[in-house]
Parts: C-alpha cells; sequence; structure tokens
C-alpha cells in the first residue's frame, strides 16, 4: 500500500509549522478509513507548555491518533515520554538532542533528524586530522547541549584528547568567554542556539579571542547569514561580527542528498528543492525558518508511510488491521516500531536508517567561513568512518593553529666560554702545584725547608690540586654529559671539592694550631721553644680533620645522596612566534634535605674558618725556628677565610644564575689556591734560588747561623749597611785627627826650642826644661778620638775605636795657646 504524498511539496516544512492530518483524498486503496487515525505533527513554536495543552486535546478528541509527529527537541521531549501511556509512535523531524536516545525513557521515538551526538564523532576526527590534544567548550545550559557535551567528553577521552576549560552560561557569556581568553583556550567547541551565538562572538570580538591562533567549531544549522543579522541584543557592527567568526568550522549533518539519485519519491534532491522554492514563491530561504529541515520532514512522512505498508501484511495474518488500532492496543503499536526501525531507503536528504536507539544515521558534512560565506571542506561517514576531504580549508596563519600555547622546554647551560676560561685558569694553577710540590719534594733535606714542615706544605699543594680539579665538574651540564650519568658529575663535585679542602685547609690550620699552642703562653715559651716539635702531632691533627670531613660526607650520601633536580623559571615569549612560549629550566645537584646538609657543612667549616683567623693573628709576632712559615700560612689562612665566607651564601643566593654562580665559586677556588702556592712556595723558591743553598744544608747552616725569617734577614742586612757607611765616616774623621795632631806636633816641637834660650836670658836660677814634651800636651781637643801609630789601621767596629787612645795621653789645656785652638779645627 502506497500513499500520494504530493502535496506534502507544498508545505514550507519548518519546527514552527505542524505537518498536517493525511487527507483521505489522496489514498486509492482500502485505507480510507485513516483520517480518523491520522498523524499529527505538534511543534508550536517549540512551546513545551502550548504542546502539552494541545497533546491532551488531541488524545482526548476524535479521530483516535495513531503516530504523533513533534517538531524541535523540547517539545519531542514531552511528548515523547507522555506517548508510551497510551501505546503511540512518536516520530520527528527536527529534533537533535542526545537525551531522546534513551530507549529506556522514550522506547516508542524516533527521528528523522540525527542526534546532535552524530557532531561529535566529526568533531573527533578532525581534532585527529590536525593534531590536537586539547580542547576547550562553552555551552548554553539547555539539556540538548548538556547531553551533547557529555557525550563529546566520554568520546574524545577515548581519543586521548583533553578539555582544559569547560564553561556554561545561561543568558549573558560574557564571563564564560573572559574565562576561556584566561586560561588560554585556542580549540573551541561552541554549543548554543543562534540568538546567543551572537552574543557569544560579540563578547569573543571584544577579547579578541578569534584570529590565527584560534579556532571555533559551531553547529550548523543555523542560517548562513546568521551574523550579519542586526540583533538589538548585542552593542557590536556587523563588520565586528564579521571579522570575529571567520575562518570557524562548522559541522553539520547531511540534511539534502549530494549525490544526483532518484529515491524511493522518484524526485532527485535537486529537484525536491526546486519544488520547495516555488511554492515559497521566490521569498528568501536563508529568511526561512526551517528551511534547512525541510528534506528531514519530507524523508520522515515518507518512513512513517513505509513503514505502515510494512504492517499490514504481518496484522493480517494475525487477524488485524490498522484501523483496529486503540490506546489499549500494543500490539499494533510493536508491528509500527518494528517496521520503522527496519526503515532503509533514499530520501532526499540521503539514506535514510534508523540505529538501535532510533536515531537517524547520516554523514555529516564540515564547512568552514572563508571571507563571509561558507565553503565545503569535507564530509565525514561515521558508521564507515570515512573523512572525504577536498583540501581547500583556509587558515589565517600558514597552518592550523596550535591548540595551545607551544612550550618549549629549554635548559640554561654553562657559557662554554666561561667554561673554558676558568677550565685554563684550573689547569695552570694544578701545573703550578705540581712544581710546588715537585720543589718541595725534592729541596726536602735543604735546612730551611726541613724547618717549614714540607709534608704539611706537601699536602697542602696536593689539596690545592684537588680543589682545582673539582672546577671541572662544578662546570659540567648536559651539554657534556647525559641525564643518567649527571648524578656521578654531582659526587665527583661534593668530594673533590670537600676533601681538597680538608687537606689544603687543614695543613694550614695545623701549622698556626701548633704555633699558637707551643709559642703563645708568656710562661712556657722559652721552655717550649728548646722542645722539639714532633711531626707525629702534626699528622694527627690533619688527620682528625680529614676524618670528619670525610665520615660527614659519607653520612651524606649514604643517607640522602644527590640526584638532579629541575629548577623552572618564568615562561618567555620569544618575539617573532606569538604562539610559542620558552620555559627556561636549569638542572641542579640536590637531595631531599638539602638546606639542612649545606647547614651542617657550612658551619662546622665556617667556624674552623673563623678560628683560623683569630689563631693566624694571635701568632703574627712569634719566630720560632720548628715551624719557620708560619706567618706566610697565616696570610694564606686570610686570604681563604675571606673568600670561602664571601663566596658560600654568595652562590647560594645567585644559584639560579648558572653563570654567575660558577664564575664566583670557581674563580674563588682558583684565586685561593693560586694565593696559597704563591704565599707558601715563592718565597722559598726565591730564598734558595738568590743565596744558592740548593742541596746544603751545612752550606745552609754556615750562611744563616740560624734559621730566621724573611724579615729578620732584612733587619740584618739594613744594619750591615748602617755600619758600614758609619766606618766610612770614622776613617775620614781619623785621617784629619792624625793631620792635626802632626801640625800640632811641629808647633810643639818649635816651641820647646825657643824656650830655652829665653829662660837663660831671664831667670839663670831656674831648672832647665825637659827635653821630652809633656804627653798631656799632645791630646786632641775635646770629643776627637786620640790617634793611633798607624794611620792605615781601621777600627773593626764603631764602638771600640775609642779605645785606641790612652787615657793618660790626653793633652792639658793649659799647655795649649789660645790663639792656637782654633787652628785645631780649619
Amino acid at each position: 500500500m502506497v500513499f500520494c504524498l504530493s502535496t506534502l511539496l507544498l508545505l514550507p516544512f519548518h519546527p514552527s509549522f505542524p505537518i498536517h492530518t493525511l487527507n483521505p483524498s489522496h489514498s486509492h486503496n482500502a485505507l480510507l478509513l485513516l483520517p480518523i487515525k491520522a498523524g499529527v505533527g505538534l511543534s508550536f513554536q517549540c512551546d513545551p507548555g502550548e504542546a502539552t495543552k494541545l497533546l491532551y486535546d488531541l488524545l482526548y478528541t476524535e479521530p483516535i491518533k495513531i503516530v504523533l509527529m513533534p517538531g524541535c527537541s523540547s517539545v519531542s521531549t514531552l511528548v515523547a515520554e507522555a506517548a508510551r501511556m497510551w501505546n503511540l509512535i512518536v516520530l520527528s523531524y527536527g529534533s537533535s538532542s542526545p537525551a531522546l536516545s534513551n530507549r529506556q525513557r522514550f522506547p516508542t521515538f524516533f527521528r528523522t533528524h540525527p542526534s546532535a551526538t552524530l557532531h561529535n564523532p566529526t568533531r573527533v576526527q578532525l581534532f585527529k586530522k590536525w593534531k590536537w590534544t586539547r580542547i576547550a567548550t562553552i555551552q548554553q545550559t539547555t539539556e540538548v547541549f548538556t547531553s551533547t557535551l557529555d557525550d563529546l567528553e566520554q568520546r574524545v577521552k577515548e581519543a586521548g584528547i583533553e578539555i582544559s576549560v569547560r564553561q556554561s552560561f545561561l543568558t549573558d557569556p560574557a564571563v564564560a568567554v573572559k574565562n576561556l581568553k584566561r586560561q588560554d583556550a585556542r580549540i573551541i567547541v561552541g554549543l548554543f542556539y543562534e540568538t546567543e551565538a551572537r552574543k557569544v562572538f560579540c563578547e569573543v570580538f571584544k577579547e579578541k579571542l578569534y584570529g590565527k591562533k584560534y579556532v571555533w567549531f559551531l553547529i550548523g544549522w543555523y542560517a548562513d547569514n546568521w551574523f550579519k543579522i542586526k540583533d538589538p541584543a548585542i552593542n557590536c557592527t556587523v563588520e565586528n561580527m564579521t571579522e570575529a567568526v571567520e575562518g570557524h568550522v562548522t559541522t553539520e549533518i547531511v540534511m539534502l542528498n549530494p549525490e544526483t539519485v532518484r529515491g524511493v519519491s522518484n524526485m532527485t534532491s535537486q529537484e525536491f528543492l526546486g519544488s520547495l522554492m516555488s511554492r515559497l514563491g521566490g521569498k528568501n530561504p536563508e529568511e526561512t525558518g526551517g528551511f534547512q529541515e525541510a528534506p528531514l520532514a519530507y524523508d520522515a512522512v515518507w518512513a512513517l508511510a513505509l513503514a505502515l505498508n510494512k504492517t499490514v501484511a504481518p496484522l493480517k495474518a494475525r487477524g488485524r488491521r490498522l484501523e483496529d488500532f486503540n490506546y489499549n492496543n500494543h500490539d499494533i503499536t510493536a508491528e509500527i516500531y518494528r517496521a520503522l526501525n527496519t526503515s532503509s531507503f533514499e530520501g532526499v536528504s540521503g539514506q535514510v536508517v534508523f540505529d538501535a536507539q532510533g536515531s537517524r544515521m547520516a554523514m555529516t558534512l564540515i564547512e568552514q567561513l572563508q571571507g563571509g560565506s561558507y565553503k565545503k571542506i569535507g564530509y565525514y561517514d561515521s558508521s564507515q568512518k570515512n573523512l572525504s576531504w577536498f583540501g581547500n580549508d583556509v587558515w589565517i596563519g600558514d597552518r592550523p593553529p596550535a591548540d595551545r600555547t607551544v612550550v618549549i622546554e629549554e635548559y640554561r647551560l654553562l657559557s662554554q666560554k666561561l667554561f673554558a676560561a676558568v677550565s685554563v685558569f684550573a689547569g695552570l694553577g694544578i701545573l703550578l702545584g705540581i712544581v710546588c710540590l715537585t720543589f718541595n719534594i725534592y729541596n726536602g733535606n735543604v735546612r730551611y725547608i726541613q724547618n717549614s714542615q714540607p709534608y704539611l706544605n706537601n699536602m697542602t699543594a696536593v689539596g690545592c690540586m684537588m680543589a682545582l680539579a673539582a672546577v671541572f665538574p662544578l662546570g659540567i651540564d648536559r651539554h657534556h654529559v647525559d641525564r643518567p650519568q649527571f648524578p656521578v658529575v654531582c659526587q665527583f663535585r661534593l668530594w673533590l671539592l670537600g676533601l681538597g679542602f680538608s687537606v689544603a685547609y687543614g695543613s694550614m690550620f695545623t701549622k698556626i694550631w701548633w704555633v699558637h699552642t707551643l709559642f703563645t703562653k708568656k710562661d712556657e715559651k722559652k721552655e717550649r721553644k728548646k722542645q722539639p716539635l714532633e711531626p707525629w702531632k702534626l699528622y694527627a691533627t690533619v688527620g682528625v680533620l680529614l676524618a670528619i670531613d670525610f665520615l660527614s660526607l659519607m653520612i651524606w650520601q649514604i643517607v640522602d645522596p644527590l640526584h638532579i633536580t629541575v629548577e623552572k623559571f618564568t615562561k618567555e615569549a620569544p618575539k617573532e612566534d606569538l604562539d610559542v612560549l620558552i620555559q627556561p629550566l636549569l638542572e641542579h645537584c640536590s637531595s631531599e634535605k638539602m638546606n639542612t646538609w649545606l647547614g651542617v657543612v657550612y658551619g662546622y667549616k665556617g667556624l674552623l674558618l673563623l678560628l683560623g683567623i683569630f689563631l693566624a693573628y694571635e701568632t703574627k709576632s712569634v719566630s720560632t725556628e720548628k715551624i719557620n712559615d708560619h706567618r706566610a700560612v697565616g696570610m694564606a689562612i686570610y686570604n681563604v677565610a675571606v673568600l670561602c665566607l664571601i663566596t658560600a651564601p654568595v652562590t647560594m643566593i645567585l644559584s639560579s644564575q648558572q653563570d654567575a654562580s660558577f664564575a664566583f665559586a670557581s674563580l674563588a677556588i682558583v684565586f685561593s689556591a693560586y694565593i696559597t702556592l704563591v704565599v707558601l712556595f715563592v718565597p722559598k723558591m726565591r730564598r734558595l734560588i738568590t743565596r744558592g743553598e740548593w742541596q746544603s744544608e751545612q752550606q745552609d747552616t754556615l750562611k744563616t747561623g740560624s734559621s730566621t725569617n724573611n724579615n729578620d734577614e732584612e733587619k740584618s742586612r739594613q744594619l750591615e749597611r748602617e755600619n758600614r757607611e758609619l766606618q766610612k765616616i770614622i776613617q775620614e774623621k781619623e785621617e784629619r785627627v792624625s793631620a792635626l795632631r802632626n801640625q800640632l806636633a811641629e808647633r810643639q816641637a818649635l816651641r820647646n826650642r825657643r824656650q830655652p834660650t829665653a829662660g837663660q836670658n831671664q831667670n839663670h836660677n831656674a831648672p832647665p826644661p825637659s827635653s821630652q814634651p809633656d804627653p798631656k800636651s799632645l791630646l786632641p781637643p775635646p770629643g776627637y778620638p786620640n790617634p793611633t801609630l798607624d794611620n792605615h789601621s781601621l777600627p773593626p767596629s764603631f764602638s771600640n775605636s775609642s779605645s785606641l787612645y790612652p787615657a793618660d795621653s790626653k793633652m792639658s789645656r793649659n799647655h795649649c795657646h789660645n790663639s792656637q785652638i782654633p787652628l785645631l779645627y780649619k
């Protein structure tokens, strides 16, 4: 039995118009009683309240209804849930709510409009095609969109795609759009009606949530010019809206067969559209509500007619007819249900087939808005999982945008130029340490070297070389070794630097400690100076300090070993690409309780450094033969302590700046080692080279007489120079005195020759004068030394030069005439 449905071509089908009851005049067979048991269309502007009122009016008025045909989802939900109470079949042509696929809630519901969830397999396929694994959603809070989104969430989860942001709104989407912007949503699925779509995209324009970084997925059943329609609810211009929606993608159920095939109605899809357009009388289809669903409504009537035809034979076999239907007859309803459930025919909308939930299975059309108009870019058949792609998709950028801001992890590595430069200095320092160690060992039997405790100096040189060797692992990062080997590098750093410090500083601290212990107490100072210093005590002190460090490091590594930790910094945006952020990372050697361990080590070594400074200050004036270089050791301790006490806190502060931290720490190590080696060993080299004291203990003893430090030697040389100058002055004075004495002797002899003649004439009774001059008359003037017999001989020193003249040889002033005295001082 076939119904003549030609009059349906004249109906402008849309959700607000009901499908009228079939007229018996259109039947040419035994179903003349069909008018009293006809199918009734219910929509009433998608108002559930009006639909409920009409439903009860129809049910309790003649004729008896056999099929109900509502339009939109909200009405279908109400009608389909109530229809089972009257054993009625419900067939909808415009309902897409996924909730209607619930067979337990809607057991007699069918629809030629596919479920909205049919968009979701297509969306997931597109996400995979464009390699997106992170999406966002924004929905209007209605049941159809909520259930659609729940289905999408389940499907993307199975596909390994994350919904990072899920926003919803009732009437005002402003807050939801701002949240999408704030959470860096890039691929956004929008589920809302056309009027709300205009509100959303007005806010999208305001928030600049469009352009080459964003892709919007919308429902495809809006009118083609939906964004150009003036809406008093928004304050955006048509130009603003056109700019905001450019490039978005729509998924739409194929409602018109794209192929030129004549179906069960003996019309192609294009012929159907021609007939419909003629009925509209030239009216713009875009301005006609429900225009796109017209093929679905046409095929819905055909599906009902074919299903009713199918029921004739089975019912006849049972002795029944469709005319026997009443609201209590379940058997006829079950037969119509089976007929609809097995329907399969070619309609103007394509192949009409229902799934187990009574929903239409159809292909999905994929379109993209390009230049203000929609372009078809592909089809997807979810039943066959076949994507037909045209390859004409257009993007504002060169390619589809990323699903998120691409974060590139970039490790901060040490500057190789800095590492190379510091490594050269460290290598030269190790070479200097080898030279100093070789020098000290080679000249170990020289008295001056022996008195400096050479074995302790050797330990200092070895410790400096170990500390300098720690510079190399200190600058090694993932540029040189792989991540699995990096913890080994961390161990090398810790052990080389820790033990190197203990050996180098411990040997110097031991010297200064024993100098202070033996020679700073005044009452025991003289006695202790005579006592020999036993070397084993020095070595034992160094061993104790080294054992403390070794045990502390060993406990650290056993209890809380070092491992790699990665420090993350604020993301940086490069200027050349807006879709990329750089995530700087820096690897550190750390442990779970790193601060605790550093506090213990720094506290212990800090106290040791402060104590070393105190001891060096206390022993600065001590002079001893047993450790003759303790003052140089004190100076080295000053420098090492100052550098270490400054470097430790600064490197902790600069730990996030790899270049500055490495430069500060490594240069502190290098300078400490250089200063220590130079202060301790260079003066010894200079002394042995300038004085020629190589390998000669006897010569060293004869020349020095005793072990003196450099300050005593300088004082001795200064005194010798002053003694030589004074001897020259004495020689010149003695020569002058000798000349004056000769002149005085000649004058005295002349006067003695004159005295006898004068005395003879004046007093013949006076005794004759002595022929020898009075020794006292030959004395030099006061303040001049007595002349020696040998004018060319010099006294050995200035202190004994006056002993050359006997005290009884001084001249009396009474024998000198006042007029003659000035001649002595010319």
